[in-house]
C-alpha cells in the first residue's frame, strides 16, 4: 500500500507542469502554442528566455529529486528509484496538462540527484561539454544517459544501473523525432553567446 502511495504521490508531482505555469503566469503565453509545443526546458529557453528556461530546469530537477526522496522523509524503507520513476512518467505525460509534458531529462536528472549526487555532476559535466562541441540539446541529453550508465557500471551499483538504463532507453524513445532530425541535418542548434 505504501507504495501505492508514494508512487502516486511522485506521478502527480512529476505532472506539475512548470513550463506552462512559468509561461502563463510569468509571459502570458501558453508554451505550448510555440517553438516545438513541447513542455520542457529545451522548449522554454527557445521560446520564453534565459530566465524562464532555468526556472524550468530546476523546477523539473527538483520534481525528480523530491520524488525519489519522498519516502525517506517520511522515514519509510521503500525503493526509492521505482517511486522516481513515476515522476518522469508524470512530467512525461502530466495528467495536470492533456498528457502532453516534457522528455523527461531534467526530472530523470533529478532522480539521480536524489540517489548519487556524484552522478548527477558527472552528468551535468557531461551534458555540458557535449552540448558545447555539438550545440545539439538533443544529443547532449543522449549522450549524457549513456555516460550515466557506463559510470553506473563503474559505481558497480546494480539498482542505479537498471535505473540509468531505463531512463536512458526513455530518452532515446521521447528523442526518436530528433534522432531522424539530427540525421537529416535538420536539428536545429543552440547558438553561445
Amino acid at each position: 500500500m505504501e507504495y501505492v502511495i508514494f508512487a502516486i504521490s511522485a506521478y502527480l508531482l512529476g505532472s506539475i507542469p512548470s513550463a506552462l505555469i512559468v509561461g502563463k503566469v510569468g509571459y502570458k503565453k501558453d508554451i505550448r502554442q510555440y517553438g516545438s509545443g513541447n513542455l520542457g526546458a529545451t522548449n522554454t529557453f527557445r521560446v520564453l528566455g534565459m530566465k524562464a528556461g532555468i526556472i524550468v530546469t530546476l523546477t523539473d530537477i527538483l520534481k525528480g529529486t523530491v520524488a525519489t526522496i519522498l519516502p525517506l522523509l517520511f522515514g519509510v524503507d521503500l525503493l526509492q528509484l521505482v517511486i522516481g520513476l513515476f515522476a518522469v512518467i508524470g512530467h512525461t505525460y502530466p495528467l495536470f496538462a492533456g498528457f502532453r509534458g516534457g522528455k523527461a531529462v531534467a526530472t530523470s536528472g533529478g532522480i539521480i540527484l536524489g540517489l548519487n549526487p556524484l552522478l548527477f555532476l558527472i552528468a551535468i559535466l557531461t551534458f555540458i561539454v557535449t552540448l558545447y562541441l555539438s550545440k545539439y540539446v538533443s544529443l547532449s541529453s543522449m549522450i549524457t544517459g549513456i555516460v550515466t550508465v557506463m559510470v553506473s557500471i563503474i559505481f558497480s551499483d546494480v539498482p542505479l544501473i537498471i535505473l540509468t538504463s531505463i531512463l536512458t532507453l526513455f530518452v532515446f524513445y521521447r528523442h526518436r523525432e530528433n534522432i531522424k532530425r539530427i540525421k537529416n541535418k535538420t536539428e536545429p542548434k543552440i547558438t553561445w553567446m
